[in-house]
Order: C-alpha cells, then sequence, then structure tokens
C-alpha cells in the first residue's frame, strides 16, 4: 500500500474511526465507492496497520470508574536502570490507561482510572508507589471532562 493515502482512503478511515459498526455497503455509499473496491480498500488499510484494531468504547462512569488521575512519575537516577521493571509493572496495571515517557523533569505521565479517590489512594500506596525505582509521584484529579475523542485528525 502506498504511504501516502488518498481520499477515499481518508474518508474511509474518517467513518471507520467514527463509527466501527459500519457496513462496507454503508460506507461504500458514504464516500462514492461500489461495495467491492470499498472492501479491498478497508482490507489493504488493515494489513498496512492503520487500521490497528475495532473496539466498543465504554462509558467509564456507567461502570462505576468515577475518578480520572493524571499521575506524574519520576523515577530515581537507580531506578532508571529498571525501566524495563517499571514498564512491564504499569503495562499489569488495569487501572493505568495510557502510559507515555516524557522528556523533563517528570519521566512517564499516567492517565489512571479508578472508582473514586479512596480507590486510587489504594492503587497508589498498594500498587504504584511500590513499582522499584519511583522516586516521586504527583497526581493531578481531574474534576471533569471537556474533550475526550480516539479520533485522530484526518
Amino acid at each position: 500500500m502506498q504511504d501516502v493515502l488518498d481520499a477515499f482512503d481518508r474518508k474511509i478511515l474518517a467513518l471507520l474511526q467514527r463509527d466501527a459498526t459500519l457496513s462496507t455497503a454503508e460506507i461504500a455509499e458514504r464516500v462514492g465507492l461500489s461495495q467491492s473496491p470499498c472492501w479491498r480498500r478497508i482490507q489493504r488499510l488493515r494489513e498496512a496497520g492503520y487500521i490497528r484494531a475495532e473496539v466498543a468504547l465504554l462509558d467509564r462512569k456507567k461502570i462505576g470508574l468515577n475518578a480520572q488521575i493524571f499521575a506524574q512519575v519520576k523515577l530515581s537516577a537507580h531506578g532508571r536502570t529498571h525501566l524495563d521493571e517499571f514498564s512491564t509493572a504499569i503495562r499489569g496495571f488495569p487501572e493505568v490507561l495510557e502510559c507515555f515517557v516524557l522528556m523533563g523533569p517528570v519521566d512517564f505521565l499516567l492517565r489512571i482510572v479508578a472508582e473514586d479517590i479512596n480507590a486510587y489512594e489504594r492503587f497508589f500506596f498498594e500498587k504504584l508507589s511500590r513499582v522499584p525505582g519511583v522516586q516521586e509521584v504527583n497526581s493531578v484529579v481531574a474534576l471533569s471532562e471537556i474533550k475526550a475523542t480516539t479520533e485522530l485528525p484526518l
């Protein structure tokens, strides 16, 4: 597949990232292609890795995850030699939805969800603060969400 996406590819991706339950026929109609070429394009986009997964996005509050916390984690100088251990530990915590390596005064930014602040406190003391090499954690509680999307600008 080409490195550059054409207009049809971009339209297909935009529709799929908004609603992955659309049928190939619906997508084809909306982008102006017949069904077979549209299906082939979708398959190529999957095979080339443009479409990583098709998932259901859940409402975290409806399932009881009312608190969203952003934690800035700094590792000790000694802890930095154990980055693989830290990464493995973080990947094993279902409460951590995202983890980013940063440049600057902190090493990682985590997005964490919990039932409430008490649940986050338990997570912090029982799990996060016990990861080897963690020197400092600064947590910020999100009060409300202004924008949350998974749609990439195409």
